[in-house]
């Protein structure tokens, strides 16, 4: 493992995915129980992607964590997709983690709600309600944070949650993923929670395993700190780390 600070972000590079997301599972582990330590329950935020994939699997087998004590969140969710399809990320979770221990709460957002406006709205009571303390993240082909495309990417958004567009380059990297088998299938619209939201979070946990998220990790440690490169605003945040394997650290 090699590490360097950029700016404000930690940034460790691992040679394969496994370890990445064994180190990282690791550190989000001891900070659970240094929060915990300090109050009587946490508040955290998860990604829904394979790139967090190995770093979920990891962190579950873990059975020091007093999850319930734990209230736990997701970042996104598409629009018009029902939590029983395997697409959905509240699925994502419910197979990776949210099932597998024993959380005090777990909050859904619902892709499948009447009103999604409402939804977008009771979503952001409830992290109003239970202040965010460790956000875990990955970031997109195009340097998006949760649905945060560089076209709907706002650093003041004054909202909490929204409903974007999704870009092109987004949606195909469902399909690079095998999320979805063909572009048509991939929805165009979702949920997201805000760049300020996230920021909230006392610690930041960011994920990217892959090759085909090098170029944008060069961008986001390389390149101007702006919403054309949504993921760069982890370089402004205190207690953030970036956690790199080989393929995704190839271009640095």
């Amino acid at each position: 493992m090699r590490s360097f600070m950029k700016d404000q972000l930690m940034v460790k590079i691992y040679d394969t995915t496994q370890q990445m997301g064994e180190a990282a599972a690791c550190e989000v582990s001891e900070c659970i129980k240094s929060l915990l330590s300090q109050k009587e329950e946490i508040n955290m935020i998860f990604a829904a992607a394979p790139s967090q994939s190995a770093f979920l699997a990891s962190l579950v087998e873990d059975k020091r964590i007093e999850w319930k004590r734990v209230n736990a969140f997701h970042m996104d969710e598409y629009i018009g997709i029902d939590r029983s399809k395997p697409q959905s990320f509240g699925n994502f979770l419910y197979r990776s983690i949210f099932s597998k221990v024993p959380f005090k709460t777990v909050n859904f957002l619902n892709g499948a709600a009447p009103d999604i406006e409402a939804e977008c709205h009771r979503y952001a009571s409830l992290l109003k309600a239970y202040p965010v303390d460790i956000v875990c993240l990955g970031i997109g082909e195009n340097g998006h944070i949760a649905f945060n495309d560089p076209a709907f990417a706002d650093f003041n958004d004054p909202k909490l949650v929204k409903v974007v567009e999704l870009d092109n380059i987004c949606r195909t990297q469902q399909v690079h993923e095998k999320c979805f088998p063909t572009l048509d299938d991939v929805p165009k619209r979702a949920m997201t929670l805000t760049i300020p939201a996230l920021l909230k979070a006392e610690r930041m946990f960011c994920i990217v395993p892959f090759i085909n998220k090098a170029k944008a990790v060069k961008r986001m440690l390389e390149g101007e700190i702006s919403e054309e490169c949504p993921a760069t605003i982890l370089r402004k945040k205190q207690n953030s780390c970036l956690y790199l394997n080989n393929e995704s650290s190839s271009l640095l």
